[in-house]
């Protein structure tokens, strides 16, 4: 491995431990149905986030509200010694990919067959934290 190959994984290291964040593959939702979802929280503190998708009618809500409590626990097991509220935790970024697609075949009139594709996705949640209040 050359030296600036080594130089960048290591600044890629390193940035990876202040980011928390948290991922879910080839979850069975369609992209675009989880965009919906997504699009709801992005930008939101975690709190009224987790308020949005817990009252939401959509089934992809429940999916990304265990999403995004893992990426809390992911948090807590970096800082051990602070604590959520005091954090002022957002959601950073979140990412819906799309992801394996499941081919099925239809039966359809006079012996043809449509194509059925089931499609699935990958989410990245990426929490942020304001700098201003670790700073007290």
């Amino acid at each position: 491995m050359g030296v600036r190959k080594r130089e960048r994984a290591e600044r890629i290291k390193e940035a990876k431990k202040t980011q928390y964040f948290a991922k879910l593959n080839n979850c069975p939702t369609s992209p675009r149905k989880m965009r919906l979802v997504a699009d709801q929280v992005r930008g939101e503190k975690i709190d009224k986030a987790l308020n949005i998708l817990k009252f939401s009618p959509k089934e992809a809500s429940r999916r990304l509200e265990k999403l995004l409590l893992s990426a809390i626990a992911n948090w807590q097991a970096k800082n051990e010694d602070a604590s959520i509220e005091d954090a002022d935790l957002f959601i950073k970024e979140i990412r819906v990919d799309g992801g394996t697609m499941l081919k099925r075949l239809r039966p359809a009139p006079q012996g043809r067959a449509h194509r059925i594709r089931k499609r699935s996705n990958h989410v990245t949640l990426v929490l942020g934290a304001n700098d201003n209040t670790q700073s007290k």
